[in-house]
């Protein structure tokens, strides 16, 4: 039997009717969330999708199927807002597996690795790690480093050169002249290759060449890629002939041969570990993603503004019903307009305004005037989420009721909060700076814990102003950082070690970055940098639950 993407004709339609059904399933029980035939229904058609898939030997679709499976398996019958997330991640991966065998179906091309976004947003709203993007990259790691003449490092030069690689990593990480960033980083590489007899820099090196001359965009993981290594740089410093760990030099290697490039380390690179060109490139993965995440913005507008236009006729109607005008009549249109509407803003990812209009209709059968005042409050409420849509703000998933707040007022709170947010955000940055500062000085004073005595204080005060702005992740990692101070400085009788030192000023660095961003970074880059955060912050031994 032929597998793959030629055998997909055979069995399309019923896929694609499967797949149906599975929507429509997901779409009653969003909408009433104590069906548990619906759900059971989701189950075992995700359960099909995934064993047809596998069958078919469509090594990402399968992937996907499968993670939405266990996904909707862990979903219960009645679930609340908390399950929101999982819902709204359940119906994206529905629609990027339509739209990637559609893509399968008419070009006769498969690309598993474009599906590894949505497989890792399931994976997250499972609580699971992320998979890397080499995940579907076949290598043979036991490939030596070519011999030549080595010139031992000394200390000083090496920690000197591992300084080089941070000042460009920050550099890159503000997106501060990349270019620059990237040749210093690879500049402070290639130096400690000549030192090292392992593997890591001269892979490394090829990679960073590799991300500066194709070049690869600086996607949020490949930010951490490039934190790992020198989190790594640490670890050879301190033990020169130590080997990275393998999962690190398969990125790595990924990273070279999707970029294929013609410098003369990636070359040598591409030569000794055999890698054979990708059967596509970085800038043909990111247009292909880009037709699968759904319609562009100006669509997006267009819906809108129909939306927009219906709300509109809702308000009116609205009116002539608690005018008493067309209590009847009237209150059954009104009714059938609010399903679908609700229906469409599920559809563009709005489940917070759809689960909203849900709930007014059993308040409309069973008292329709005193339903109809609140129903205008619920109107105006979606009214601003659609508005949103059509400025091009990011869709987000259910969020509930109390997430949004209309009233005459609305401009001047907006205003007042973002003032606040100003004067917090400055001054947790200013915290965080005297905390580094302190640090230093504790470094330098060798171990006079003086300098940090405000510090734990000042750290959680900051907590709670993030708090306040509902940056509760940055918020406790702050916190994560004063319990090191003063657990692990003020509480001991030892010093830290210099390089848990430097793991704590990294943490207090990726979240004051954090903070100079404000709203300026995406929110995917927000997210990659507080995980280096969060990363810095398991280096120094403490657990992170967030």
């Amino acid at each position: 039997m032929v597998m793959g993407a030629t055998s997909l004709g055979l069995v399309r339609n019923d896929l694609f009717v499967t797949i149906e059904q599975v929507e429509q399933s997901l779409e009653r029980f969003i909408a009433e969330r104590g069906d548990a035939a619906a759900l059971q229904q989701m189950v075992e058609g995700l359960q099909q999708l995934g064993g047809t898939l596998k069958l078919l030997q469509l090594a990402g679709a399968e992937l996907l199927a499968r993670e939405m499976w266990q996904l909707a398996t862990d979903i219960p019958t009645g679930a609340g807002a908390a399950r929101d997330g999982q819902l709204a991640a359940l119906g994206r991966g529905l629609f990027v597996l339509r739209r990637y065998l559609e893509s399968i179906d008419s070009h006769r091309q498969e690309i598993p690795e474009l599906l590894l976004p949505s497989v890792n947003e399931v994976r997250e709203s499972l609580g699971q790690p992320a998979l890397p993007e080499s995940f579907f990259f076949s290598v043979r790691l036991d490939a030596p480093r070519p011999p030549r003449a080595l010139r031992p490092l000394t200390s000083d030069s090496g920690r000197r050169l591992r300084q080089m690689y941070q000042v460009g990593l920050l550099g890159v990480l503000r997106g501060e002249g990349v270019e620059a960033g990237l040749r210093l980083m690879e500049r402070a590489l290639g130096r400690l290759d000549a030192g090292c007899a392992t593997r890591l820099c001269w892979i490394a090196a090829a990679a960073l060449e590799s991300l500066r001359e194709a070049p690869l965009r600086l996607y949020p993981w490949r930010l951490r890629l490039l934190a790992r290594i020198d989190r790594q740089l640490r670890q050879l410093l301190d033990a020169p002939s130590s080997e990275a760990p393998r999962s690190l030099l398969k990125e790595l290697l990924y990273l070279v041969a999707l970029g294929n490039g013609a410098g003369p380390r990636s070359r040598e690179v591409r030569r000794v570990f055999a890698l054979a060109p990708l059967p596509f490139s970085d800038a043909l993965l990111a247009e292909a993603a880009q037709r699968l995440a759904g319609p562009g913005q100006a669509v997006m507008r267009s819906l809108a503004q129909a939306m927009s236009e219906e709300l509109g006729e809702l308000k009116e109607l609205l009116d002539l019903c608690a005018r008493g005008s067309q209590q009847t009549e009237g209150g059954e249109r009104l009714r059938l307009q609010l399903e679908r509407l609700a229906k469409t803003l599920g559809m563009v990812g709005l489940g917070a305004g759809a689960t909203l209009l849900h709930e007014q209709l059993p308040r409309l059968a069973a008292a329709p005037g005193p339903a109809l005042a609140g129903l205008a409050d619920v109107l105006l409420t979606v009214e601003s989420m659609v508005a949103g849509l059509a400025h091009g703000e990011p869709l987000k998933p259910c969020l509930g009721a109390q997430s949004v707040r209309s009233d005459d007022s609305s401009e001047a709170s907006a205003r007042q909060f973002a003032e606040a947010r100003r004067v917090v955000i400055f001054e947790a940055r200013n915290a965080l700076a005297q905390a580094k500062q302190a640090i230093a000085a504790y470094l330098d004073g060798r171990g006079d814990t003086r300098p940090l005595l405000a510090v734990p204080d000042s750290l959680r005060s900051v907590r709670g102003g993030l708090w306040f702005l509902g940056l509760e992740r940055a918020g406790a990692l702050v916190a994560s950082c004063a319990d090191y101070v003063e657990d692990g400085m003020l509480g001991s009788a030892q010093m830290p070690p210099e390089a848990m030192l430097e793991t704590l000023a990294d943490a207090l660095s990726s979240l004051e970055f954090f903070l100079e961003g404000g709203e300026g970074l995406h929110e995917d880059g927000r997210r990659g940098v507080l995980d280096l955060a969060a990363d810095s912050v398991r280096a120094l031994g403490l657990e992170v639950a967030c």
